[in-house]
């Protein structure tokens, strides 16, 4: 990796420098050359994974932002989130070159729980994979929702409580980015069950989902002069049926599947529902 991005967390590190490195939708907080917190809008804030961890509460993370806590949260716990943290927003930074700008300032407040030398970041985000590889590109995870399929084929699927995690989460709507934040886990993590499950047979392509919603889009009316008004603009229609919805929402891939290809089969039993059998899959794990 030789990047602009790259080069400059060197020449910050060989400097000894303190403050913030912005890049993109994201930025590394360094204290003398060593990376001590990285923050990313596309993944997770380590205050969401220390929450959800159970290291501490919302109050209890905004007093300690804020300075005003009795004790600074502490111990490997603390220290492994941070490095996750890190390792999540790197990852999906370094995958998409843009400006970078250094800003000198004081040294962050996680300074003393975590420290990461550019080297060892760059090593990190090189095992991981190339970011543009596979089913599911980094550049995808805040772009495309995430749809289940309507059946599935296998027979057996055996998934890790993970990828049933996600599986669970998904309603294709929301994108990898929003599992991630709202299962509080790292992006990356969610990025890999989706890769997995997809692979699977359990989760739609991003490459079938975006044929789908350009198939389901109106054709063009052309000149509409003498015709009807509502024929040429079918939005209007389309929000009364779903007051609710925002604008150029997209409504999920299920329930359009099911309007054009509700086919009939006699003498056969219909598979059973995808939610009934995730449902029956917790209830045995909590009983095992």
């Amino acid at each position: 990796m030789d990047s602009e991005l790259v080069i400059e967390l060197r020449r910050l590190e060989q400097q000894r420098c303190t403050g913030v490195l912005t890049v993109g939708d994201g930025a590394f907080h360094l204290v003398e050359g060593a990376i001590v917190a990285a923050d990313c809008r596309r993944t997770t804030g380590l205050d969401r994974l220390a929450i959800t961890a159970g290291l501490t509460d919302a109050e209890g993370w905004r007093r300690t932002r804020a300075g005003t806590a009795d004790q600074l949260p502490s111990g490997p716990r603390l220290e492994t989130l941070a490095l996750l943290a890190v390792f999540d927003a790197a990852y999906l930074l370094l995958a998409a070159p843009a400006p970078v700008e250094f800003r000198p300032g004081p040294p962050h407040w996680l300074a003393y729980a975590c420290r990461i030398t550019p080297g060892a970041l760059i090593h990190e985000c090189a095992r991981r994979g190339d970011p543009a590889a596979g089913v599911w590109p980094v550049e995808l995870v805040d772009r495309v929702a995430v749809v289940p399929v309507r059946r599935i084929r296998r027979r057996r699927v055996v998934l890790t409580g993970g990828q049933a995690e996600v599986l669970a989460a998904v309603d294709a709507r929301h994108s990898i980015t929003w599992l991630a934040e709202h299962l509080g886990r790292t992006t990356y993590g969610c990025l890999l069950a989706v890769r997995e499950l997809t692979a699977a047979g359990l989760i739609e392509p991003p490459v079938t989902v975006a044929l789908a919603e350009h198939a389901a889009e109106p054709p063009a009316t052309g000149d509409t002069a003498g015709g009807d008004p509502a024929a040429a603009d079918p939005a209007p229609a389309a929000q009364d049926r779903n007051p609710g919805a925002a604008p150029n929402s997209t409504p999920p891939l299920r329930r359009r599947v099911r309007q054009t290809a509700a086919v009939a089969v006699p003498d056969r039993w219909e598979p059973p529902d995808r939610d009934v059998l995730i449902r029956l899959r917790a209830a045995l794990e909590e009983f095992a």
